[in-house]
């Protein structure tokens, strides 16, 4: 495979988006080993977060392709436009979750357990949109994963902490996807699918996302307390607020450009952020 196809792909499966629940798994594998697990965990943590999300995503584009053809703002996508083919796609879902299988059953046996959970959240998200608004809720679900998982991972048992840290990773991704979705809101009406800006209606849909959101801080807020930490995991918080509330003053569903910056790139720089201030408060 020649470095222009595995670029397409990696175009395809958004994969710099990996970084949207990669940081908040790496707080939680922290966390559970109190400190580093082995290199032997970590690659395998890291091997299964990248074939979940990216096989998860691969998925999404091959079920909504049809749709994509249809919508105006995704019809130059790879697949519309036909730059890879469906079973070129479907077979890059298969190897994904291949992988994640894999690394899930290299971690324990707790993690291969539950990887037809995580499978189900996969598949079921992208048909979420045609018959029910709490789509984006599914989809932040199938993301808490990944914080879940990483804790699983490491302790090999359940604990609460983890779903704490996964419920701020649901709140955070419905919310930063209902922003995403108002560009959409007559297409999705027109096409019978179901989103929260669709149903809703546009000011309703952005304090329900402004609601997500300061729910999400509630949290974070709360495990500062329960995880014993410091000034700099809260500064971290704060700025995170301060960068979520600059998102939601920039919404601009006419304007493709603003609303990526909004609701993708800020919300990039709003989990790295988290991860590296919980980190040095963490380790120093």
């Amino acid at each position: 495979m020649g470095f222009k196809k595995i670029k397409t792909y990696g175009e395809l499966v958004m994969f710099s988006h990996t970084l949207f629940s990669l940081p908040f798994a790496l707080i939680s594998m922290i966390w559970a080993a109190q400190g580093l697990p082995s290199a032997r965990t970590i690659f395998w943590i890291l091997v299964a977060l990248i074939g979940a999300r990216n096989g998860a995503n691969a998925l999404n584009r091959w079920i909504d392709c049809d749709i994509d053809k249809k919508n105006p703002r995704t019809k130059n996508r790879h697949m519309p436009r036909g730059i890879v083919s469906r079973w070129e796609v479907f077979g890059l879902v298969l190897f994904c979750f291949g992988i994640f299988i894999y690394a899930a059953y290299r971690l324990n046996s707790l993690c291969f357990r539950l990887t037809p959970v995580a499978l189900f959240l996969f598949i079921i998200y992208s048909y979420t949109k045609r018959f029910t608004w709490a789509c984006h809720l599914v989809l932040g679900i199938a993301c808490a994963g990944a914080p879940v998982g990483a804790w699983f991972a490491v302790t090999g048992k359940f604990s609460i902490i983890p779903f704490i840290l996964g419920t701020v990773v649901m709140l955070w991704v419905a919310g930063f996807d209902i922003i995403y979705g108002t560009q959409d809101i007559e297409f999705d009406r027109k096409n019978h699918l179901f989103s929260i800006p669709a149903i809703f209606g546009l000011e309703k849909a952005l304090w329900i996302s402004r609601a997500f959101h300061f729910m999400m801080i509630f949290l974070l807020i709360g495990l500062y307390f329960i995880m014993d930490m410091g000034w700099l995991y809260l500064l971290g918080v704060f700025i995170s607020a301060v960068l979520l509330g600059i998102e939601h003053y920039m919404v601009s569903p006419s304007n493709q450009k603003k609303m990526n910056l909004a609701s993708y790139h800020i919300n990039q720089i709003v989990s790295v952020l988290i991860f590296v201030f919980t980190s040095v408060d963490f380790f120093s």
